[in-house]
């Protein structure tokens, strides 16, 4: 059930992010991308674990010490979702989640 809700999630916000990007609306897209990002990277830790992280601290320390690949991606963009809320985000920061959410796609095998 985990893995299914997971999916549903990630493709529900990579597609809100996809709609929110066309009409320029990069801190809305950004931090969509970045929550389709974090299912995505739930549901890798799913299939490769078992388990899934209950909290963001527990989604790094879990893909800092298992997938260093994974948490580079985390690692680089948290900051970006993190001003997202204070700062205006541009067109290539949005794009640039939105590349990690692709790289996570094809780990996870799932089609956005």
């Amino acid at each position: 059930m985990k893995k299914e809700i997971l999916e549903k999630t990630a493709k529900e916000y990579f597609n809100a992010a996809e709609d929110e990007f066309k009409k320029s609306r990069f801190n809305s897209a950004l931090v969509l991308y970045f929550k389709s990002l974090v299912a995505l990277v739930d549901l890798y830790i799913l299939q490769q674990t078992n388990q899934t992280p209950s909290s963001h601290n527990v989604r790094f320390r879990i893909t800092e010490d298992k997938f260093p690949e994974v948490y580079n991606l985390l690692d680089k963009d948290f900051p970006f979702y993190q001003q997202s809320y204070m700062q205006i985000m541009t067109k290539e920061l949005a794009e640039v989640i939105k590349d990690d959410v692709q790289i996570m796609a094809e780990k996870t095998k799932i089609k956005l």
